[in-house]
């Protein structure tokens, strides 16, 4: 069995992970942590989450700094729940200790130092850790890198549903290189956190977009994906879920048929990835590991359609099924 701790266990994505890895046949989850400074430390993690009730009833232990090294040493892989700067500081002793971090963060997604300082505020220290770093988009990361690193970032919920909707296209060469797709993604509340903030209360969300240009998303996307995209988040009143529609031009004679064969091509055999027949629905995926996708074409227009659960795919069992396919298990293991 392998030994797994959480930190930053308290909020939504933590105890999502913890329920599904509770249930993982392989692992066994030792231990879950918050920070000192946290009001929830010392609290079994089921009385701030009661659907983990008679699932996993460990204490949020606090964790200091100093204490990474020996985290590291006790267990096979450690998860990173926490801000980007934590997990950024965190990391290195993590790897020392001999644990495989799997961090959620933006701490270690974009090779590119100055990525950091613009858009997540913080110099990064650590240039050797972010070369070792595999980005696991799990449907289109290289397994042998993904098998032998330390280091696996997790990419952003935004980013998940956007390149798994477009890269096929793009890999495949199907699109007008002149022609910027835009993506109009609408997500959550649950993306904004469990910390208390007045945006993001229920009652003082309407549909609106936000960080139009700005936001840290929109070059993770373009990076990855090789090409520039315009980038429209929206925050929805409505708990869990991101719907994205994008749209993009195709190159002269790129048919329907083309199109769907390459969607087809490009998610054989992999088991998150759902090609639907008509516009996907947010509700079909809530609560689940997958991302559903639909493409129309009309002439050399192309509108898709995407939707996860920001907290599954776009987060939780993205992680999962990392660690999953890292382990050489099958990716789906507790998933389903």
């Amino acid at each position: 069995m392998l030994r797994t701790a959480i930190i930053g266990a308290s909020g939504y994505t933590g105890a999502v992970l913890c329920a599904l890895l509770s249930r993982h046949p392989e692992v066994t989850v030792d231990h879950l942590y918050v920070s000192e400074q946290s009001q929830d430390a010392g609290k079994p993690i089921a009385a701030l989450h009661g659907s983990l009730a008679g699932i996993c009833e460990l204490p949020l232990e606090p964790l200091k700094d100093s204490e990474a090294l020996q985290v590291g040493r006790t267990h096979d892989a450690v998860f990173l729940c926490t801000a980007h700067k934590v997990s950024h500081d965190l990391t290195p002793a993590l790897i020392e200790g001999g644990a495989r971090v799997f961090d959620l963060s933006g701490a270690f997604r974009v090779n590119a130092p100055d990525f950091y300082t613009d858009y997540y505020g913080f110099e990064h220290c650590y240039p050797q850790l972010l070369e070792k770093a595999v980005y696991a988009l799990c449907e289109w990361v290289d397994l042998n890198a993904l098998r032998k690193t330390p280091l696996i970032s997790l990419p952003g919920c935004y980013p998940t549903v956007s390149q798994l909707s477009l890269k096929p296209l793009l890999v495949d060469g199907l699109l007008d290189p002149d022609y910027t797709p835009a993506i109009n993604a609408v997500s959550g509340v649950s993306g904004a956190g469990r910390g208390a903030k007045l945006s993001s209360m229920f009652c003082e969300v309407s549909l609106n977009a936000y960080g139009l240009f700005t936001h840290r998303h929109t070059p993770e996307i373009a990076a990855h994906l090789g090409t520039e995209v315009i980038f429209n988040p929206h925050l929805g009143n409505f708990k869990r879920g991101i719907h994205a529609t994008l749209t993009a031009r195709l190159k002269e004679g790129v048919t329907a048929e083309a199109v769907r064969e390459c969607y087809v091509r490009a998610y054989a055999g992999h088991q998150a990835v759902r090609l639907k027949n008509a516009p996907v629905k947010l509700d079909d995926v809530v609560h689940s590991p997958y991302c559903d996708i639909f493409a129309a074409v009309k002439g050399r227009h192309i509108v898709i359609t995407g939707a996860i659960d920001n907290l599954m795919k776009g987060a939780s069992s993205q992680a999962v099924q990392a660690f999953n396919l890292a382990y050489s298990f099958d990716e789906m293991t507790a998933l389903r």
